[in-house]
Parts: C-alpha cells; structure tokens; sequence
C-alpha cells in the first residue's frame, strides 16, 4: 500500500486518555469474525434489519442481534426505528474508514485492481475478514494503541522517547514494541546504541487515523 493510501488522515497530538480508552473497547468488539462481517454488511449495504444482515451473514437471527446491540452499545452502529422494525447502519468514517483500508490490502494481494478504487465498494472473502479480525485483535489493547498513535504522529522514536510522551513505563513499552515488531505493525533500526522504532502502513496505521477524525468530528459525543 502507497504512503498516500495510508497518510490522508494527519494528526499531530494524542487523544484524550479516556476517549481512547472507548475506542479501544470498540476496536474489542470489532475484532471479531462474525462483527466484522456484520459491519462489512452494513458498509455495502447501507441500513438493514437484523433479518437482512443475518441472512447475508448466515448466523442464527439471534447471535446476530446480540452483536449488533453490543456494537450500538459502543457507537459502531446506530439503529432507526421504522414502525415495529428496527434498521441498523454503520456510524461515519469510524470504522467504516477501515473497510477501505482493507479493501484496498486486499486488492494488492490479489492484484484485483477494482478494489483500489476510491469508493469501491464490495463484500470481501470471509477467509479474509477473519484473518483481518484476529489482525485487529492484536493491536487492540490500550498501551499499544497509545504507542502505535505516539509513532504514527511524531515518527520513529526510541523506546526512552515513546516512554516518557505516553507515560506507559519503559520496560512496559520494551515488551510491547517486540510484540509490534514480531506481527509487523511496527519496523526498526540501530542508530549507534539505540534502536528506533516507526509504524508501518496497513490497518493498524488507519484505525488510528479513523478514531482521530472521528473525535475531530464528534469531540465529547465520541
């Protein structure tokens, strides 16, 4: 994926700690097979009932219904009430902006040039979803999200610098960035006696930039 795929949205300061922390927790829900897939609907789709989704889906009304009413909980989706029928749609860039991200990894990997069309849009193979779920799932966790948004908006930084901005103890952050290094959401290199460290492009580098414009946007309402 091109630097400019990965770069559009900039940002140049940190979150506030507790509006992180709500994302982080919705980032928890997202990582899963199934939500995601839910989510991926409603992204296609636009607004749809719970029969609609879990039939694209093709999981029991119920397990889906669950889902959803967990997501809502952590405004990833918002319902509308229609009579007796209740419809759900994705809420803006967050985390729908993920999706074209996706999309787009997807499209490199297979050479399918549709996919690297701004704002197109289709529903992805479910291998690749799921495998995009437990991606997710290993960067979701609040002091990883604080580091990967310290190199994201400041560069490459040495384990001492990302330490004393997030405040999360330097062996805390040892340990985490060879855990980011080992599933590539981070690359490094030696300079003298210090290793540095810097984010590198994919879903993980978006998400931070979606959950940014989203407090942009919304900012107490996040």
């Amino acid at each position: 994926m091109s630097n400019n795929e990965t770069n559009e949205i900039k940002i140049t300061k940190q979150l506030p700690s507790d509006v992180m922390d709500k994302a982080v927790r919705g980032l928890t829900y997202i990582a899963h097979p199934l939500r995601l897939r839910i989510l991926e609907f409603l992204d296609v789709n636009g607004m749809s009932s719970v029969s609609a989704i879990s039939r694209a889906v093709d999981t029991e009304q119920m397990i889906v219904s669950q889902s959803l009413r967990k997501m809502r909980d952590t405004n990833l989706v918002k319902t509308h009430r229609r009579g007796i029928f209740v419809y759900y749609e994705i809420c803006e860039e967050y985390p729908a902006s993920i999706f074209v991200c996706l999309r787009k990894l997807f499209g490199h990997m297979t050479d399918q040039l549709k996919f690297l069309r701004d704002g197109y849009k289709e529903i992805l193979p479910t291998d690749y979803t799921t495998m995009a779920a437990n991606r997710i799932k290993l960067f979701a966790n609040f002091d990883k999200m604080r580091i990967l948004e310290y190199l994201t908006y400041r560069g490459e930084s040495c384990v001492s610098e990302i330490a004393r901005e997030t405040k999360i103890p330097q062996i805390k952050v040892s340990q985490y960035l060879k855990k980011l290094l080992d599933d590539d959401f981070v690359k490094s290199h030696k300079e003298g006696r210090f290793v540095y460290y810097e984010i590198t492009a994919g879903v993980h580098k978006t998400t931070i930039g979606c959950i940014h414009k989203r407090y942009d946007r919304v900012g107490d309402k996040f």
